[in-house]
């Protein structure tokens, strides 16, 4: 159950539509002349040469936004930020190549970019918009106004936007207290998008309602990040696995749910870089069994193709069994799994979260302010 409304709940027709998504994608550098496309949309800003790596969270900022076209929103204003330029402006994060891949997705509709989020410079882009349009503001933490939850900056991008709703679509970033996730639900109606609903209302349920044999996977470098996950599912799993380097530095536990992986692959200095064979079949033969399956931290050192060993053969021992409800988080696992979806588009997995920190703190019970201040159903 979601106690939040969605835009499902508010009519959006004729309305100027404020969205917080959640843009923050990896991009990579290319020299000049290997871009795919040039650019199809107004007003770029950065001189530097960078693509999208992953796509990922763009394609799941489409449901809401296609729902507030479908149902004649006036015009549809996306925000969000892109990596941490420290409310400095830095073009290399400039959000241009975000609005770029969302125009070629969204083919047929007007899709604009301005950079800059509120001033005489938005109002005017707001005016040039057409009728079911879309614009992306520039990134948000080029101003220090972003994280300093800041109800003056809220109502300043408010007044420039002339937004009439808010919706809340970035996941993401819904456990921090910032302009766009907290002070601006005291400004504008605010309700939840297609996406955070279907984030919230999963990772919730698999709480307090998975089906059994329950198995928590857990990988990843910082004991720390993981011990709280650990303590909330110790007694509801039935199972929960530990790898990755934690399992590889030494993780203990006298809990007996608890499986830590016992050998590993290491490279030619001994270092333990990925669980080894032993523990990977263990793990295997848990996951056939397996009715829902909750995986958090990838098993070892998959950027390098010899050590992503152990990460592919459980993704795909999930992805390619239907009985398994499947819910992926956490940023290194959650792109791992992207990108092996990319070459087999036969995986299919039941949530692979746009979440990371959201996802961990949610799970964990803790409060999400950008999903507090939301209006109750």
């Amino acid at each position: 159950m979601f106690s939040k409304k969605t835009v499902r709940d508010i009519d959006v027709e004729d309305k100027i539509v404020l969205v917080r998504t959640d843009y923050n994608v990896p991009l990579v550098p290319v020299e000049a002349g290997e871009l795919e496309n040039e650019p199809i949309i107004i007003n770029p800003t950065s001189e530097s040469k960078q693509q999208i790596a992953s796509d990922l969270r763009i394609h799941a900022s489409l449901p809401t936004i296609k729902y507030l076209l479908e149902h004649k929103a006036a015009k549809i204003i996306l925000m969000s930020h892109l990596g941490r330029p420290n409310g400095q402006r830095d073009k290399s994060l400039s959000l241009y190549v975000a609005a770029e891949k969302l125009a070629e997705l969204l083919p047929g509709v007007t899709v604009n970019f301005v950079d800059d989020v509120s001033g005489p410079e938005v109002e005017m882009a707001i005016e040039d918009l057409p009728d079911g349009g879309i614009l992306l503001l520039e990134n948000l933490r080029f101003s220090p106004e972003e994280e300093a939850n800041s109800e003056e900056f809220a109502r300043e991008i408010v007044d420039s936007t002339h937004a009439e709703l808010f919706v809340q679509d970035g996941f993401a970033v819904v456990h921090r207290a910032h302009t766009s996730t907290e002070a601006i639900t005291h400004i504008l109606p605010s309700v939840a998008g297609l996406l955070l609903e279907k984030e919230v209302k999963t990772l919730t349920e698999i709480t307090k309602n998975p089906a059994h044999p329950f198995i928590v996977l857990i990988g990843g470098a910082k004991v720390a990040d993981k011990q709280p996950l650990i303590d909330k599912f110790s007694s509801v799993a039935d199972t929960i696995y530990v790898g990755g380097k934690i399992a590889a530095d030494g993780y203990k536990s006298n809990n007996p749910k608890i499986i830590v992986a016992e050998d590993f692959d290491e490279d030619s200095t001994g270092v333990k870089l990925d669980i080894g064979p032993v523990s990977t079949t263990k793990l295997v033969e848990l996951l056939q069994n397996a009715k829902t399956v909750l995986w958090n931290g990838v098993l070892g050192k998959v950027e390098d193709a010899a050590y992503a060993t152990a990460s592919t053969i459980v993704a795909k021992v999930i992805g390619e069994n239907p009985n398994i409800t499947s819910v992926i988080c956490g940023g290194d696992t959650s792109g791992f799994v992207e990108n092996l979806c990319a070459d087999d588009p036969e995986l299919k997995f039941s949530l692979v979260s746009t979440g990371g920190g959201a996802a961990l703190e949610l799970l964990s019970g803790q409060a999400l302010p950008g999903v507090d201040g939301l209006e109750d159903l």
